[in-house]
């Protein structure tokens, strides 16, 4: 099994490199808009928005600094395969323009015009970011009405484009149930609101690096890509930054595809693709150990499992989980500037073979349970019930 990841220092505004239609899944976490650390960028690519700050318009700049990002969306919308899924994590911004403090909603700005152009909106996850900051309000303290609510949660928009997506083919419906995911993770994922991800601090040189590392920790698109597309599907970023996105795709076995318009960021990814093998194979022995924690607490509440994951032989939760398997990293590799070759075992990983049959309901049990239900079934009393 092998997967491609090329990096293309280019404006996304202007993805003609990528055909139609030929990208299963978009992850991307974009500059925020009236975010003081991204002025700069923004002024440079429009100068109006400078003079609008200057001015103190904050809901001008705000406008401008979004139609900036629009074309972006645009791109992603035509690149995307039908019933592929964009997930945009971006957060609200809050600031003192002249004498107005206000609100600029950024994930309405994103979510509306993605609705425009004909995408389908599905339920979003707000990820609620942890902080230690001990004077967590914002204002004038304990006098009513001048203190403001503190942002604490960042959201992730999940947006498809058409309808659900179809597996016809039977290499992709076998792809597709090796790419399941545990139950207990799905319940912790597919939950609408994220409280276990905090941000992580890189050793970078560059300070604005060092802040777009932290606000976008590994695990935020190693979940999106683990939840929203199955191995060897492409994975597009059109606002690269250091490479996280890429990272998470070479972790779950995906291709990739991003875009970085500063080209200083080039020494910073390459230099995070060194440990990708370690980092990526660590993460997959992190989720094998805490399943089997899973398994061993769940046994001594619950008892017995019901099924059996046919490559590693340890119990899971349901059918859908027997054929998963998590590729291990075996190689990678520079092939030409900027682009990388990542190959991949296809077998299991034995330290997590496990025989733990003594977990798992026999046949015959499964047979006598589904015959006693059956007889309850058969014996239990007809209730008639009247209407009042």
């Amino acid at each position: 099994m092998k997967t491609s990841h090329r990096i293309i220092f280019s404006d996304s505004k202007n993805m003609d490199t990528i055909p139609d239609e030929s990208v299963d899944l978009v992850v991307t976490s974009p500059p925020y808009p009236m975010i003081e650390m991204w002025d700069g960028m923004f002024s440079r690519q429009n100068p109006k928005i400078g003079r609008a700050l200057k001015n103190d318009d904050g809901p001008l700049a705000f406008e401008l600094m979004h139609k900036q990002l629009d074309p972006v969306w645009d791109e992603t919308y035509r690149v995307l395969k039908r019933g592929g899924i964009v997930c945009v994590n971006i957060g609200d911004a809050t600031r003192t323009i002249g004498e107005n403090f206000a609100l600029y909603p950024n994930h309405s700005r994103i979510l509306n015009h993605f609705l425009k152009i004909g995408m389908s909106s599905l339920p979003a996850i707000l990820w609620r970011k942890q902080t230690n900051a001990p004077n967590k309000f914002m204002g004038s303290g304990m006098l009513a009405p001048g203190a403001y609510v503190t942002l604490e949660h960042e959201f992730i928009l999940i947006l498809r484009k058409g309808g659900k997506r179809e597996f016809n083919n039977p290499d992709e419906k076998t792809l597709r149930r090796e790419s399941a995911f545990f139950w207990e993770e799905r319940n912790v994922w597919f939950s609408d609101i994220w409280f276990d991800l905090k941000g992580t601090a890189q050793e970078l040189n560059n300070d604005n690096m060092r802040k777009r590392s932290a606000a976008y920790p590994f695990e935020l698109p190693y979940r999106l890509i683990s939840m929203f597309s199955i191995k060897h599907d492409t994975v597009l970023d059109p606002f690269l930054g250091i490479g996280t996105t890429t990272m998470a795709a070479i972790a779950t076995g995906r291709n990739s595809i991003g875009f970085e318009i500063d080209d200083t960021f080039c020494d910073a990814i390459i230099s995070r693709t060194n440990p990708v093998l370690q980092i990526s194979n660590q993460r997959i022995r992190d989720r094998m150990k805490t399943h089997l924690e899973f398994v061993k607490t769940r046994f001594e509440k619950k008892g017995a499992f019901k099924y059996k994951n046919k490559h590693y032989q340890f119990p899971v939760m349901t059918k859908q989980e027997t054929d998963l398997l998590i590729n291990k990293i075996s190689s990678f590799e520079q092939v030409e500037e900027n682009l990388f070759n990542v190959t991949y075992s296809l077998n299991p990983q034995r330290e997590f073979c496990k025989n733990l049959d003594d977990y798992i309901v026999s046949n015959k049990n499964k047979k006598f349970t589904k015959k006693r239900k059956t007889k309850q079934i058969k014996n239990r009393p007809i209730q008639l019930r009247l209407s009042d």
